[in-house]
């Protein structure tokens, strides 16, 4: 099982539009949830922070081997996730992904994700 957490810089003066993408993603959860399926994503969690006037989205997950990369879908709230991607994270920022230290799941959730995989 990988466990992921990575921050991504978001563009100067985007904020107003990471507003409108985290309210869309929680709007249409339904189809969002959908699209996991065909990425084996059992958890995916967004985090916001703003450092020293900077601000970065942290993205949080629990996939699984083999699924399908968001790029790839034919999910329209995929299509649209992906415009608020490219409008609103800085592509000049290396994202840095984070050393996974320790992992503590109950043995019920860990035993359904093997069993997922």
């Amino acid at each position: 099982m990988h466990v992921e957490l990575t921050r991504f810089k978001v563009k100067e003066g985007k904020s107003s539009f990471v507003d409108e993408w985290m309210a869309f993603l929680n709007a249409n959860m339904r189809d969002v949830l959908l699209t996991l399926e065909d990425e084996r994503m059992y958890i995916e969690t967004i985090f916001r922070e703003t450092i020293d006037g900077q601000e970065f989205l942290y993205w949080y997950s629990v996939p699984g081997d083999g699924g399908q990369d968001v790029e790839a879908s034919a999910h329209w709230v995929d299509k649209v996730h992906l415009k608020y991607w490219k409008e609103c994270i800085d592509p000049t920022f290396q994202p840095v992904n984070l050393a996974t230290e320790v992992v503590m799941l109950s043995e019920g959730i860990s035993n359904t994700i093997k069993r997922l995989e």
